[in-house]
């Protein structure tokens, strides 16, 4: 949520792209849990703003200029990546299994772990999430100008508390969400720590900084817009500075966000500050 809020928040402000979605990624999930279980919350937080940083001034230098030089199959094999680690990380919760330990963090594992728990499979959490999905489809098949998304979590979190369904929910899972932000302050820095962390930092601005305009060459190819690399990698650097200071994690341009707001047919970045300031809102 603070990454969504002030990371998104920054990156439509200050961003070269007009579509731009900003906020925490799914790409980003396996290095996020490889800093925490080696370096704790804190670690990742200067590893944030170290990668932040960095992204900073590979757009002040300009190198974003050389994303024209990736090849389309590149683009096109990187989306298709996202979007089967969004996939695997959802298919627990679209099947309510229930898991003796952690979920692991690399595709092949994660697969093989949900595959042992298959015996544990919830017919609630199946229903659900079958009626969700058709929800979706037929939406976008008869009103397709419809929020589906929207109208979907709206029923079936409805469906859950009215029939007292056996199923997961925010609540259950995380307990009583955050009501504000929390107070800004530096991670705690020091020297030797920095040093041990830099190459996963140098991995968090790397993937974060080609993750971040492969999304915005994607909303160009939806528009026929072209965005401004090297500014948007200056505001994704900022964006995540504030983000380290802000307790949230690494944010970046998200393609499955930035897909349904060209979708939605937005045209100008107030939608990524009002998709900031809705959360905020609804938090």
């Amino acid at each position: 949520l603070y990454a969504a809020i002030v990371g998104g928040l920054i990156i439509s402000l200050l961003g070269g792209s007009r579509f731009q979605i900003g906020g925490p990624a799914g790409a980003f999930i396996v290095l996020v849990a490889a800093v925490v279980d080696k370096a704790g919350l804190d670690g990742l937080l200067l590893v944030t703003l170290m990668a932040g940083v960095m992204i900073f001034l590979l757009g002040a230098f300009r190198l974003g200029t050389y994303i024209k030089y990736v090849p389309h199959p590149v683009t096109v094999g990187f989306t298709a990546g996202i979007a089967v680690i969004i996939f695997a990380s959802q298919i627990k919760d679209l099947m309510g299994l229930t898991l003796h330990g952690l979920e692991p963090g690399e595709l092949i594992a994660k697969i093989e772990t949900l595959w042992a728990a298959g015996g544990t499979l919830n017919p609630a959490a199946v229903t659900v999430s079958a009626g969700a999905i058709a929800l979706i489809v037929v939406l976008r098949k008869l009103k397709p100008h419809w929020p589906g998304f929207l109208i979907a979590v709206a029923l079936a979190a409805l469906a859950a508390w009215a029939f007292k369904l056996p199923v997961e929910t925010i609540h259950s899972r995380f307990g009583e969400l955050p009501h504000t932000l929390p107070a800004p302050s530096l991670p705690p820095f020091r020297f030797e720590k920095a040093r041990a962390l830099f190459p996963d930092a140098l991995a968090f601005a790397l993937l974060g900084s080609i993750e971040s305009l492969l999304s915005a060459v994607v909303a160009d190819s939806m528009t026929g817009r072209r965005h401004r690399s090297n500014m948007e990698l200056v505001a994704q650097g900022i964006a995540n500075i504030f983000c380290a200071i802000f307790g949230a994690i690494m944010a970046t341009g998200t393609i499955a966000r930035t897909a349904t707001n060209v979708r939605a047919g937005v045209r100008t970045p107030v939608a990524g500050i009002l998709h900031s300031l809705f959360i905020l809102l609804f938090m």
